[in-house]
């Protein structure tokens, strides 16, 4: 028995000699603690790269499917469980970085977000009119443990993202749709959507669950030819209820999706651009397919118009998921994008009329909406966010300035869907460039947007309002 203890110990230390010598490069490990790869206790500190340099108890050990895991576990508690794991990864040639059990979190990406609202603060103001918004879009949460592309790392991004709550910075914080990837049954998905809004809803910074076009799951319906695998308003009824009850938000009704804050001369205004009918043929399935669907529809117009109409002395920014027009001024969106831009100057322009969609367009989506906005005094509409491209881009048209953010999904160079914008960023799980997020200041006193990016995303840009 001996031997054969002796044996196993010496096949260990064989097994994690060969882990190790993968995990180099350029002669320096990834972090201090890949090297610990036999089975054990171990203490280590801050010489070891741990959480705020304290000291811990590291435990190297095999799950029952034979996969090798770390858990640390601090010196200064009596508690048993691991504050801490994280596993090996074949893939990768190396542990997957440690994330808190509790929060989700990686606490590297933690430190690396302390350093980033840090370098924010010196370029912003304090005081009145100077508005800080949280931004983050198209997380794409997939139940598939990836290490690069769509997957796990969805939500994951979502947790780190409210890590930013801490600094008492932000006035409001939205996410812009495609929380999911939309191509998991849709029981998986629903409960994908419950743990993304669970993590992103928060009882110290008002927030806007926006929608995006993969959220209704029509990918999975696409690749398995199935009845609809959400019920009408599933997203709806998951994300929106609580979003609705928050203290300082306003809203006509709680149907569209369409809601605004205010935050001293500031609105914000959401829009849902996934705004398409559930109407289901005889075999079950949509006849408006989200994904591609990308529409306003009447009734959201009405509530848009009727918000607009009493927002004297405000200035306003409007996020949705999609961009309606694009950089030539052209229609976006399938249905209505364009008519929703022109309402937007029609507002500006302080002028009154009707609103009418183009001729032989569906029943569905024709407009008849009326305006009249010229008793509104001293407000405009500057600024629209949006993602849904995958990319970031910027364009002014008609004195509304357009910005798109990238998004937060890891996209990894050797995928097909990956747009040419994150595959010059190479991105890799575990660094700096895998997820993505912004946090915009709109500051009215000094007349700028800026936009401070982390991860894959432009660190710094100003737009002039």
């Amino acid at each position: 028995m001996k031997l054969l203890k002796h044996t196993k110990g010496i096949v260990d230390k064989i097994i994690g000699a060969r882990k190790r010598s993968a995990m180099n490069k350029d002669g320096e490990l990834l972090d201090p603690m890949q090297k610990y790869t036999t089975i054990g206790e171990y203490h280590v500190d801050a010489e070891d790269g741990t959480p705020d340099g304290k000291k811990f108890v590291l435990t190297v050990y095999q799950d029952k499917d034979g996969v090798l895991r770390q858990a640390l576990s601090s010196e200064s508690t009596t508690e048993l469980a691991p504050e801490y794991v994280r596993k090996y990864s074949d893939e990768l040639g190396r542990f997957r970085a440690f994330h808190n059990k509790k929060t989700g979190r990686r606490y590297l990406v933690e430190d690396y977000l302390d350093d980033y609202v840090s370098e924010v603060k010196k370029h912003i103001r304090d005081g009145k009119n100077s508005v800080n918004l949280g931004v983050i879009t198209d997380t794409h949460f997939k139940d598939k443990d990836s290490v690069d592309f769509y997957g796990w790392n969805g939500l994951q991004h979502v947790q780190e993202f409210s890590y930013l709550e801490k600094f008492g910075l932000l006035d409001l914080k939205a996410h812009l749709g495609d929380w999911i990837d939309g191509s998991d049954a849709g029981l998986i998905g629903e409960s994908e959507l419950i743990k993304l809004k669970d993590s992103f809803k928060s009882d110290k910074v008002p927030y806007l669950n926006i929608k995006g076009n993969h959220d209704e799951n029509d990918k999975f319906d696409e690749h398995h030819d199935l009845k609809a695998s959400f019920p009408e308003n599933e997203f709806e009824n998951i994300m929106w209820p609580d979003m609705y009850r928050q203290k300082g938000i306003h809203y006509v009704s709680r149907q569209h999706g369409v809601a605004y804050f205010d935050i001293d001369d500031v609105r914000v205004v959401s829009v849902n651009t996934s705004d398409v009918p559930y109407i289901l043929d005889n075999k079950g399935h949509k006849r408006y397919d989200n994904k591609i669907t990308l529409a306003v529809r009447e009734d959201q117009i009405e509530e848009i118009i009727e918000i607009l109409t009493k927002s004297s002395n405000k200035k306003i920014v409007f996020m949705s998921h999609a961009n309606p027009i694009n950089r030539k001024g052209s229609n976006a969106l399938k249905y209505n994008g364009r008519s929703l831009h022109e309402l937007l100057v029609a507002f500006n322009q302080r002028e009154k009329g009707r609103m009418h969609a183009s001729e032989g367009e569906p029943a569905e989506f024709r407009l008849s909406n009326y305006f009249d906005f010229t008793k509104v005094k001293n407000a405009r509409i500057i600024a629209y966010f949006c993602g849904h491209r995958h990319r970031e881009d910027q364009y002014r048209i008609n004195g509304i300035q357009y910005i798109l953010f990238n998004c937060s999904a890891l996209m990894g160079p050797n995928h097909s869907l990956t747009t040419k914008y994150n595959k010059n960023l190479n991105r890799k799980i575990d660094h700096n460039n895998e997820f993505a997020g912004y946090i915009v200041n709109i500051d009215l006193k000094r007349h700028r947007i800026q936009s401070f990016g982390y991860g894959a995303a432009s660190r710094r840009r100003v737009y002039f309002i």
